[in-house]
């Protein structure tokens, strides 16, 4: 059976349309619709639940010294109040995740990871560890939150004395509504915006403050549905879309994130044996329809690869996907999806499809 988060009874009395993803009920959208919701959070300020992700904590003297053979990012320096992107590899260089990683004082790691890969990565994690560490999974005592938007500063601020400056930075035990919480300047919807950690038992409360701190700035609750798009345009990767267990974080445009400087992580050999990348992700703007995860992207009449998200992007009014095409293909201008049994042409556009003014 699905679990309920902590925000269960606050979506069903807004009137979220509630349905299961990850094993959880979550809204998909309120009745508002999802086109408002995301206009809300380009234009003002949404808010989430994002409940379901999964938070692990590393600890111990060898703390450090584990995340560096499991990451494939260098955190060897980071101060604490730092966040981190990183994605986890297998031998052969595949994504087995991608996470955040919040640097905490003494040897302390809180790892955020996706939900629907939460036993598979504490499986993956805890196989892996040695020496003096220590490992807990606290997903189900977590709630989060996030608030996101142009306004989302002005409205937490109502709330909270103190908030983090700098993009991927944090701050633990925040008050907010006389509630503690790590409040985290992330997001997943290319906007400004904060990511509440939470007690379950406080998270209603620190929702329903957000709310009426909103009030009069626009803030909207947001769905699932939401989510998704706002992620497609800012171009954010979503596993089991942009990268998989078969994917190097380079054939999902996460290069950048992989240090293989370092002396050792897990997959390092194989993502320098591979360095060249047989695929590329690119950004494709179709003419005529929407082209969906699993259409086959055409090139000159050869197969070139397939579509691994799509949608119509309510911020710049014409459907967008990415696609992962063989490398041979990636610098082409024109191709050809094929999408509910007729071809639509697409042309190359860069990524991100959206990107927020400073």
């Amino acid at each position: 059976m699905d679990k309920k988060t902590a925000l269960f009874d606050r979506h069903v009395s807004l009137g979220g349309r509630m349905v299961p993803f990850a094993g959880f009920m979550l809204p998909v959208q309120y009745p508002s619709g999802i086109l408002a919701e995301h206009h809300a959070v380009r234009s003002r300020a949404g808010i989430f639940d994002v409940s379901h992700m999964g938070e692990f904590i590393i600890s111990g003297k060898d703390a450090p010294a584990n995340l560096q053979v499991l990451l494939t990012r260098d955190i060897g320096g980071k101060p604490a109040g730092k966040v981190l992107y990183s994605p986890l590899c297998n031998g052969e260089g595949g994504v087995v995740d991608d996470i955040l990683i919040y640097v905490r004082p003494e040897n302390v790691y809180l790892l955020v990871v996706n939900a629907a890969n939460r036993e598979k990565d504490r499986q993956w994690i805890t196989s892996h560890l040695s020496g003096d560490v220590c490992f807990s999974d606290e997903s189900d005592t977590t709630s989060q939150i996030a608030l996101q938007g142009p306004e989302s500063e002005s409205i937490l601020s109502q709330c909270c004395g103190t908030l983090p400056q700098k993009y991927y930075s944090f701050l633990e035990n925040a008050d907010i509504a006389g509630r503690r919480a790590l409040v985290s300047r992330t997001g997943y919807t290319g906007e400004d915006g904060f990511e509440l950690y939470i007690k379950n038992e406080d998270a209603p409360v620190i929702w329903d403050a957000l709310l009426l701190a909103g009030e009069g700035k626009g803030l909207t609750p947001c769905g699932l549905g939401a989510r998704d798009t706002l992620r497609m345009e800012a171009a954010l990767p979503l596993y089991g879309h942009e990268m998989d267990e078969a994917v190097l974080p380079c054939e999902a445009a996460l290069g950048r994130f992989v240090n293989t400087e370092k002396e050792h992580f897990i997959g390092r050999e194989a993502i320098l044996a591979k360095q060249d990348c047989a695929r590329r992700l690119i950004g494709l703007k179709p003419a005529g329809g929407i082209a969906r995860e699993g259409a086959g992207v055409f090139c000159n009449g050869e197969e070139a690869g397939v579509v691994t998200s799509g949608t119509h992007s309510p911020t710049l009014g014409y459907p967008v996907c990415m696609a992962r095409v063989m490398r041979q293909y990636a610098d082409e201008a024109v191709f050809s999806i094929e999408a509910r049994g007729r071809m639509l042409e697409a042309k190359k556009t860069d990524l991100p499809f959206y990107k927020r003014l400073k």
